[in-house]
């Protein structure tokens, strides 16, 4: 049982939700988890192999392992994990009294933007892995037991990053700190594991503003990605509409 408050980012891949993550580090009261779960879908039960992962020794592996490390750092202090839906679910709604102490939020991003991101670093990609269907699946089943958790957007975090987080540290019960918003430390050293996913905002020292033009740019980049990878046009469409309801719920 945690004796302290758990905050889970619940995302999907190249959401920004590293970025949301660097910001939640810099507050400096949480103990951060950078996608601990995924050593379970990727190492224990070997979905399949994820590339630029070079995996820690020392990291729980198993579902079971995992919530009970995220438990025993919750018993000194505050935690705060990322994390990808499609890693636990449904393995996690199932486990009631863990999922019960979470503070669950999440993150989405416009799909034509992070599918042809992912896309880039990791042609392989699975319909899956989009993690849209999986975020859309756990958001319904927390507020069918009764919760109704934040949903932000990525666009949001960039066109107003201060008024938009500031939502967010509402809604999950922290207060407000400025300081944040400016990256002063160093990358963290867990995002070495992980690092040819996150040079960018292992590089940046702050969130970068939507440039005019960009959502229209990104559309036109993945429609001529497509042409000669068809199927991220059917990853498109199956995800789009999981998107389209959890963005109608957005802050």
């Amino acid at each position: 049982m945690a004796n302290h408050k758990i905050i889970a980012l619940w995302a999907h891949p190249r959401s920004m939700s590293t970025a949301l993550e660097r910001i939640m580090r810099e507050r400096g009261d949480l103990h951060c988890l950078h996608e601990p779960f995924m050593y379970d879908y990727y190492i224990n039960r070997a979905v399949r192999r994820m590339p630029h992962f070079d995996s820690k020794p020392d990291h729980p592996t198993t579902y079971e392992d995992v919530r009970d490390m995220i438990l025993h750092h919750a018993r000194s202090g505050p935690v705060f994990l990322k994390d990808m839906s499609y890693y636990v679910v449904p393995r996690l709604l199932d486990d009631k009294l863990f999922c019960d102490q979470i503070t669950h939020c999440f993150l989405i991003r416009n799909p034509f933007a992070s599918i042809l991101s992912y896309h880039k670093l990791d042609p392989d990609v699975s319909l899956e892995e989009i993690g849209l269907q999986a975020q859309w699946n756990h958001y319904c089943a927390l507020v069918q037991s009764g919760r109704k958790p934040t949903i932000i957007r990525a666009e949001s975090i960039r066109n107003q990053p201060t008024a938009t987080v500031r939502k967010l540290w509402d809604a999950v019960g922290l207060d407000h700190r400025e300081h944040a918003f400016e990256w002063r430390n160093s990358s963290p050293e867990d995002w070495q594991q992980v690092s040819g996913w996150h040079r960018d905002v292992m590089a940046s020292t702050s969130i970068q503003p939507l440039t005019p033009g960009e959502t229209d740019q990104q559309r036109e980049r993945f429609y001529a990605a497509a042409a000669t990878t068809p199927h991220l046009t059917d990853y498109l469409a199956h995800h789009w509409p999981y998107y389209e309801k959890l963005r109608r719920h957005a802050v």
